[in-house]
C-alpha cells in the first residue's frame, strides 16, 4: 500500500478486495455510508470518495433509497492495479495451473531481455483460472539463481499443478521486488495460447509483458501473458505526477 495513499483510496482498496473475494454477492447490499465511516474510523465524505472510486472501476452500483450493490460479472474477470501488491493479490480469487513445468532452457531474446550474461534462463507456462475458467496464458522467465531457488517448488515443477499463489510472490519472498515495467499490446492468437485458453488462431487477445525488478535493481522476472478479452477487463488509477493528495 502506498505510504502516503489517501484514506478514500485505502477504504476503495479493502472494498475492492472484498468484492473480488465474493464477500458481497450479487443482490446483497453493502455497509452504508455511515456503518463504513463507523466500521473504519473515517469521515462519511472520505467513504463517499472510495465508492465514487468503486462506482468508475465498475465494480458497483449505486440504487437511490436503497443503497449501494456489487455490479454482476457476467463472468469477466476485473481487478484494479496499481500496485506491484495488487498483481501479487491475483491468489485471491484466481488459480495457478502449471502447463509446462519449471525447466531451464536456452532462449537469447527472454536473456537479453533480463540483462543475462549468459542464454540460459529458468521457464514455466501456466495458465490462470477465474471461477473454473481460464482467461490467462503466461510464459515467465527467470534468470538462473533465481530459477534455481525455485525450482524446489512442487507447484511449479509438475505438469498439472495447481497453487493459489503467484509466481512473483514466490519470488518476492526471495528476492524483494521494488517495481515492475509493464508494456500493453493487442494481437493475434497464436499456441501456446490457442492450446490453452478457448480461442482459435486468429483470435484478438491482449499480450501484456511485465519485467519485474528487485530492490538490488535487477530483473529478477520476465512474465509475457495473453488474456482473452471477452473475460479480462483490465484497468489502472492515474494521478499527476508530484500532485498533491489529501483526503476527507
Amino acid at each position: 500500500m502506498p505510504r502516503d495513499e489517501p484514506a478514500y483510496q485505502t477504504l476503495a482498496r479493502t472494498l475492492r478486495d472484498a468484492l473480488v473475494r465474493g464477500s458481497y454477492p450479487e443482490g446483497v447490499r453493502l455497509p452504508t455510508e455511515a456503518e463504513l465511516a463507523a466500521a473504519y474510523k473515517v469521515s462519511r465524505q472520505t467513504v463517499r470518495r472510495a465508492f465514487q472510486d468503486l462506482v468508475a472501476d465498475g465494480m458497483v452500483h449505486r440504487v437511490p433509497g436503497r443503497g449501494t450493490f456489487a455490479t454482476p460479472r457476467d463472468g469477466r474477470y476485473l481487478r484494479q492495479f496499481g500496485t506491484i501488491d495488487d498483481l501479487m493479490g491475483l491468489s485471491i480469487d484466481t488459480r495457478l495451473e502449471v502447463v509446462t513445468p519449471l525447466r531451464r532452457r536456452v532462449d537469447v531474446e527472454a536473456a537479453a531481455r533480463l540483462r543475462l550474461t549468459g542464454d540460459a534462463v529458468h521457464t514455466v507456462v501456466f495458465r490462470r483460472v477465474h471461477d473454473d475458467i481460464p482467461f490467462c496464458v503466461t510464459t515467465v522467465h527467470l534468470p538462473p539463481r533465481v530459477g534455481e531457488v525455485l525450482s524446489g517448488e512442487p507447484t511449479l515443477t509438475s505438469a498439472g499443478a495447481t497453487s493459489a499463489t503467484t509466481v512473483i510472490a514466490m519470488v518476492d519472498t526471495r528476492f524483494p521486488i521494488a517495481e515492475a515495467e509493464q508494456s500493453i499490446t493487442a494481437v493475434l492468437a497464436q499456441p501456446p495460447a490457442t492450446t490453452h485458453l478457448d480461442c482459435v488462431p486468429g483470435d484478438p487477445l491482449l499480450r501484456v509483458d511485465r519485467t519485474y525488478h528487485s530492490t538490488r535493481g535487477e530483473p529478477v522476472e520476465l512474465a509475457i501473458s495473453y488474456f482473452l478479452p471477452e473475460h479480462y477487463s483490465y484497468r489502472v488509477h492515474l494521478r499527476r505526477a508530484g500532485g498533491a493528495s489529501t483526503s476527507a
